[in-house]
């Protein structure tokens, strides 16, 4: 696939010891950008879902486009502070210290069948919260998706039943 190629890897950033991955090559390629999207649209065209939920903010940039195609809401979990209306809002662990999501407490119906997307997954910790915030609106996440997997941080590990598709693993 032409995206994973255009995946650049960043040495130390955001600190020393971290190689972050960056996306921003397959956004600005017209090909590759439209690769992942047409990947995720085809994958989930034919499940019974009734709205894709996407983390602040490469998660936005995915799922956007996908709503439109499968023409589905686009549902925000974003950081605390950052919405207007009534909100939701789970707090979990960061290596150091606490962080907080949060979703309006209108976005979710129960029952609700959803796909949760974000750009990449790596401890599984931003996105675990994530599940958590949606159930705890009475959601139920049928998978997550995400562009890439860095598979040494077991992250698939903290999601536990929830499956997920990865479209690169690193």
């Amino acid at each position: 696939m032409i995206f994973e190629q255009l995946i650049r890897e960043v040495k130390d950033f955001p600190k020393p010891g971290i190689n972050f991955r960056d996306i921003t090559p397959v956004l600005q390629d017209p090909t590759g950008f439209k690769e992942v999207i047409d990947a995720f649209t085809d994958r989930y065209k034919a499940k019974n879902i009734q709205g894709i939920v996407a983390i602040e903010s490469r998660g936005f940039l995915i799922a956007a486009p996908m709503a439109i195609e499968l023409e589905l809401p686009l549902l925000l979990i974003r950081k605390k502070g950052k919405l207007p209306f009534e909100t939701k809002t789970v707090t979990y662990d960061l290596e150091y210290g606490t962080d907080s999501l949060e979703m309006h407490v209108d976005s979710i119906s129960d029952t609700d069948n959803l796909v949760l997307i974000d750009d990449l997954m790596a401890t599984g910790g931003t996105l675990a919260a994530a599940a958590k915030l949606i159930e705890d609106l009475g959601g139920i996440v049928l998978e997550v998706g995400v562009i890439i997997e860095l598979i040494d941080l077991k992250g698939r590990e903290k999601l536990k039943r929830i499956p997920v598709h990865s479209l690169c693993k690193i």
